[in-house]
């Protein structure tokens, strides 16, 4: 497949199609980041300590053993970040609140890191950029994962305080348009407890059912303390999701497409969405049934103003037999550094048939899409990533026909901002609109971000 975008003005390399609904005024075009993977300062002001942090200082656990104790400074080099972001010219700006930089042991608000988050609030603000804001995005404090973290029943209520904590303590600050509860329960409850990829480094099915039924619990306790202090806002939780696409046209492979598809989306979206687990879940994952009281399931499904969609790739699956599937790896098809499949038809047909399986679905806003590659400065002081650029606009074109077959989409967030923390991976998966330099901290947008600006810039001129 030929990369070259085509030789047209710089916003065309990554904007939507011509006519697109995406055009429109309404249609908000961000960018996102995280706590975690952007801030540093991991040990001031009162910062207690994260699962991330212990995670980090586990040998072998992340690669080169690095970990987000400077990781961008963003702490400290927040007016530049904000900058680059009027500079973009974008809508809105999805960021995460720390849980360890607001809170205290006792559960008292650490008024340092809640002031940071006023500033980042206000600094948006004051440059016409809406803030949507998430709670959760992985970094529980360390002294509750030493209690059984989301294992423990307790932390869900303890998420609610901290929800109530925070939407009454940035009330005022910025234009806060919209509140996220959680990023990717799917990730926090199995690469988190399940395969034990991410912190805090557990792995069992049982566990990963539990702490998933206690992430979702903890949204739905926290929904009314936001409404309540946050009413002018939205309201939702963010997911990421996957189409899985059976190898063969057989009943075997079929049945394995949706078992991938229980397990990575409907163990998320059923239960907020009609208010029970599903079935198959448990004929993948035998006897891992999460402990459910009366009256969770009504919490959890308590009505959502929006749903965010994270989408990266697709899966093709084979089955290995009853009730087991596999992976399928086509080694052509294009592939960023993540190793993940680009498939941006995926991304219609994943919305496609949410809109035909969920009758009370609500508004979706992409709000993660964007890709890893090995991105360097050239010597001219430019980054030409050429594949991310074409990856943008493929992926626009994929919501936009969507949109044009009657799904509701008011959003789209790339990801992310700027090269960042990358997990377990560390400092080598570059998915960033800006190249940092994590020796010198030097941030260059590279011509996805500059491109990705054009178009903005004409669309706000009423050019486009």
């Amino acid at each position: 497949m030929d990369l070259t975008p085509p030789p047209t003005s710089l916003a065309d390399l990554v904007s939507p199609p011509a006519g697109s609904k995406m055009r429109g005024r309404d249609f908000v075009f961000g960018c996102g980041t995280s706590s975690y993977q952007i801030e540093g300062a991991a040990h001031e002001d009162g910062r207690l300590e994260s699962i991330w942090d212990r995670f980090c200082a586990t040998p072998g656990k992340v690669l080169r053993g690095e970990n987000g104790a400077v990781a961008c400074d963003h702490y400290h080099r927040l007016e530049q970040d904000l900058d680059i972001l009027q500079r973009l010219g974008v809508d809105a700006y999805r960021f995460s609140i720390a849980w360890p930089r607001v809170m205290h042991l006792d559960g008292q608000p650490n008024a340092k890191g809640i002031d940071f988050y006023k500033r980042l609030l206000d600094g948006l603000g004051a440059r016409g950029i809406r803030a949507f804001v998430t709670l959760y995005h992985w970094d529980l404090p360390q002294h509750l994962e030493d209690r059984g973290g989301w294992l423990n029943r307790d932390t869900a209520y303890r998420f609610a305080d901290y929800a109530d904590l925070m939407s009454r303590a940035l009330a005022g600050h910025g234009d806060v348009a919209a509140w996220t509860t959680h990023n990717e329960p799917w990730c926090s409850a199995y690469l988190g407890y399940g395969d034990g990829h991410h912190a805090p480094g557990l792995a069992n099915p049982r566990w990963a059912a539990q702490a998933m039924h206690h992430l979702l619990l903890g949204h739905g306790l926290a929904l009314p303390a936001l409404r309540a202090n946050a009413p002018q806002a939205q309201h939702g939780i963010v997911v990421n999701c996957a189409p899985g696409y059976a190898q063969a046209d057989t009943p075997e492979d079929r049945d394995a497409a949706h078992l991938f598809e229980t397990y990575q989306n409907r163990w998320v979206m059923d239960p907020l969405l009609q208010g029970e687990y599903p079935a198959d879940l448990w004929r993948y994952w035998k006897g891992a049934e999460p402990l459910v009281l009366n009256g969770d399931m009504d919490i959890i499904r308590r009505p959502i103003d929006y749903l965010g969609i994270n989408f990266y790739s697709r899966a093709v699956l084979r089955s290995k037999g009853a009730d087991t599937i596999d992976w399928v790896r086509d080694p052509e098809v294009e592939r960023t550094t993540m190793d993940w499949e680009v498939y941006p038809q995926g991304m219609q047909d994943l919305f496609e048939a949410f809109k035909r399986d969920y009758p009370n679905l609500p508004p979706l806003y992409v709000t993660e899409n964007g890709m890893s590659s090995h991105d360097r400065v050239d010597a001219a002081g430019q980054v030409d990533d050429t594949q991310r650029q074409s990856y943008i606009k493929r992926h626009f074109a994929a919501c936009s026909r969507a949109m044009d077959n009657g799904v509701d989409v008011r959003g789209y967030f790339i990801w992310s901002l700027m090269d960042n923390f990358e997990w377990a991976f560390g400092y080598e998966r570059r998915f960033g609109l800006v190249h940092v330099d994590f020796e010198s901290q030097q941030r260059t947008l590279k011509r996805s971000a500059l491109a990705y600006a054009d178009f903005l810039a004409e669309r706000r001129a009423g050019k486009v």
